[in-house]
């Protein structure tokens, strides 16, 4: 049995229980993983963006040593239809994009695969394509609901109205590029066909989901897929479901009757694995003399692919963030000749804060009021969307602990006036914000003779520190240590769970977790301690405790205070300080929880200012499709980071834990370029914020109040 007055393992700093595997390298990642007769598979992706495969010939290819088969959408097998479409590789000729999967070749050795798959002949019929997302295509429309069910467009109140009338508006519209996710880890996989059970080693954020699709577009049962993921080595979304080059290798695996290996090389990635969508958004924000809001019109358009319909929530931030009586909120898409945007680092909110805490900073200009206190006196006191109450909201708390922290008191708010020799200075503040999601979860506990506990779940450490985390959890639900507790994931075998991403990780397996170990000690107390040779073992299940919450807004809340320099000839800009302060209900460990939230906020930074990929409109293809041409954030560019938390008790599930993973991303691009602004006097509205777009600051400093199309009255 547990020890009973054991000290409390959530909440303290605790080292990651798998970091002794990770430093000696003695963790197995997807690649790693030893399998016999291993054939190497290379994928022929199309160069062209519209169109169909006329021919696919693979004599040279076959010709070559150590080539075992060429596989095309002739030779392949049939597989069901799921609800992505995007995953029916070599299923037909038709090609929906540049770099989309047409064959693939299996050899003996990598080296021969990739040689062999270079001679492949593939002949298209081409048409033309369609590949930038303009705001004059006529063919944009409104979708009825984007992703996370949310609906597409909403509106309360007399926007247009409060904004003919408001004291002060601005009318301002912010551009966001594509960016691509780039974890560390490739997208891998090793798959191996037993008869009719599939095993497959994968890069994962969710090996049950990951498992119940490939079994549906196999046509088997679940129970013969056994996903592995014992270490991932980052995902950021990418990895969060399958992604075509997973759904080649078991297709290639059954076709070739041998085990396959798969590793995509970083240029494979860009178009197969998923990217965030570029968008155009355009907010309107309308304000009394006090500065209190009278109207926000928030309108996002962004892109898809004609293959699916994905159409990310980009406005949803702005139905949560602050008081008005007139809101609309607005998503449009077009469908393009391009791969299926998808998920990565909090998708929606990243870029659609962007634009809503630029604006802010904006309207505060307009008013001459403080950013900080604008924010504050539109706090709002219920979701202003749904008019539901929040079940907890500490944003003027995580505001005001910022600013006292940054040395705030005191800013001159002048734009242009700080200089630091050859730099000048500058300093900006943006809110954060991101949704809770709880989903359904099962686990199972057991107790050893020994004295020790087992718990197992099909969760997944993707890096963030989870196996740490829920070994914390159980640990103080079964009233032990941490020492004594064991915990196994990462396999599809283990009881369902969903995946890691929207920071819904923790919360949800951490509530089975608690469930099962809770429901262990009942059990060991009516046996009064008595563990039998095999153990006590139970298991749990959260899905009616989820469906049984109270209705509720559910979020968490931040602020981020920045400090740049940027260089008076050379439009350089170094992010000198990024402190932020956070409200996420309980904290269970310390030490991951600040790796998580600074390292969240270097992928804003490096949003901010480095990453965009380029769009090449005659091929279809984008052209900077390397680390080499697509920048993100090094050593170099990051200096002086702080994170901190305020204590927020949040009762929505038994550990009061909310999510953490992606909330320091959210608002850092915006402190970034108010903080810029305030430097230079210039305003940059497109990221990311390259040199090029600032070194016109020492001759045309007008540019920030007034450029084309864009209106600020006061």
């Amino acid at each position: 049995m547990g020890t009973v007055g054991a000290e409390k393992s959530v909440g303290a700093d605790v080292a990651r229980v798998d970091g002794v595997a990770k430093v000696t390298g003695a963790a197995r990642y997807a690649y790693e993983h030893p399998v016999r007769d291993a054939l190497y598979l290379w994928p022929v992706q199309s160069t062209i963006a519209a169109g169909r495969v006329r021919v696919v010939d693979a004599s040279s290819a076959l010709a070559k040593p150590d080539v075992v088969a060429v596989l095309d959408s002739s030779s392949v097998p049939k597989l069901h239809p799921v609800e992505d479409p995007g995953l029916a590789v070599l299923q037909s000729e038709d090609v929906g994009y540049r770099g989309q999967i047409v064959a693939a070749v299996a050899a003996r050795t990598l080296e021969a695969a990739r040689e062999a798959a270079a001679a492949v002949r593939v002949v298209y019929d081409e048409v033309a394509h369609h590949v930038l997302l303009r705001p004059d295509d006529p063919a944009i429309y409104a979708p009825d609901t984007v992703n996370g069910g949310f609906a597409g467009t909403t509106e309360r109140g007399d926007v247009d109205a409060a904004l003919a009338t408001a004291a002060a508006a601005v009318d301002v519209t912010y551009t966001t590029p594509p960016e691509h996710a780039s974890p560390i880890e490739p997208h891998s996989t090793i798959a191996v066909w037993e008869g009719d059970t599939l095993t497959m080693y994968e890069a994962t954020q969710g090996p049950w989901v990951a498992a119940t699709t490939l079994a549906g577009l196999f046509g088997i049962s679940v129970d013969n897929v056994h996903v592995v993921a014992d270490h991932v080595g980052g995902g950021f979304g990418s990895k969060a479901v399958l992604r075509p080059p997973s759904v080649l290798a078991a297709l290639a695996a059954r076709a070739v009757g041998r085990p396959i290996k798969l590793a995509m090389t970083r240029q494979q990635m860009f178009p197969l694995v998923s990217y965030r969508t570029p968008t155009i958004q355009r907010i309107r924000l309308g304000a009394d003399p006090d500065g209190r809001l009278v109207a926000v019109e928030h309108d996002s358009l962004q892109q898809s692919s004609r293959i699916r319909e994905y159409c990310e929530q980009t406005v949803t931030a702005t139905r949560v963030m602050y008081a008005t009586s007139n809101l609309r909120t607005v998503h449009r898409l077009a469908r393009l000749d391009m791969p299926t945007p998808s998920w990565m680092r909090a998708p929606g909110e990243a870029p659609g804060m962007f634009a809503l805490e630029s604006a802010m900073d904006e309207l505060a200009n307009v008013l001459g009021m403080d950013p900080v206190e604008l924010r504050i006196i539109n706090d709002a006191e219920v979701e202003p969307e749904s008019r539901l109450a929040f079940s907890s909201r500490h944003l003027v708390a995580c505001l005001r602990e910022g600013a006292r922290r940054f040395g705030w008191e005191g800013r001159d708010p002048t734009p242009g006036v700080r200089r630091d020799g050859p730099w000048l200075i500058g300093t900006g503040v943006a809110s954060s914000h991101h949704p809770v999601h709880i989903r359904p979860s099962t686990a199972s506990a057991r107790a050893n003779p020994d004295g020790t506990f087992l718990v197992r779940l099909a969760a997944v450490d993707i890096g963030t520190g989870s196996r740490t985390a829920l070994t914390q959890v159980a640990a103080d639900a079964l009233l032990t240590t941490p020492e004594r507790v064991t915990v196994e994931l990462g396999r599809s075998v283990l009881p369902s769970a969903p995946l890691a991403g929207g920071s819904m990780g923790t919360a949800s397996w951490g509530w089975a977790v608690t469930k099962a170990c809770e429901t262990l000690l009942g059990e060991l107390d009516q046996r009064s301690g008595a563990i039998p040779s095999a153990g006590v073992e139970v298991a749990a299940d959260t899905t009616e405790d989820v469906a049984q919450q109270k209705p509720l807004a559910r979020h968490t809340f931040g602020a981020q205070f920045c400090q740049v320099r940027v260089g008076i000839e050379t439009g350089q800009v170094l992010v000198d300080r990024l402190l932020g302060v956070f409200a996420a209900g309980q904290i269970v460990n310390a030490r991951t929880a600040r790796s998580q939230f600074l390292g969240s906020m270097v992928m804003g930074i490096s949003m901010a200012l480095h990453e965009g990929l380029e769009v090449d409109p005659r091929y279809g293809d984008f052209a900077n499709r390397d680390l080499a041409g697509y920048h993100i954030a090094a050593n170099a560019d990051i200096r002086n980071l702080e994170a901190y938390w305020i204590e927020e008790h949040d009762e929505q599930n038994p550990m009061g834990v909310k999510g953490i993973g992606e909330l320091g991303i959210v608002g850092t691009a915006a402190a970034v370029a108010n903080a810029v602004h305030h430097a230079t006097g210039i305003r940059v509205r497109t990221l990311p914020i390259t040199l090029e777009r600032v070194r016109r600051l020492p001759h045309d400093r007008s540019a920030s109040t007034a450029p084309p199309g864009i209106t600020i009255r006061a």
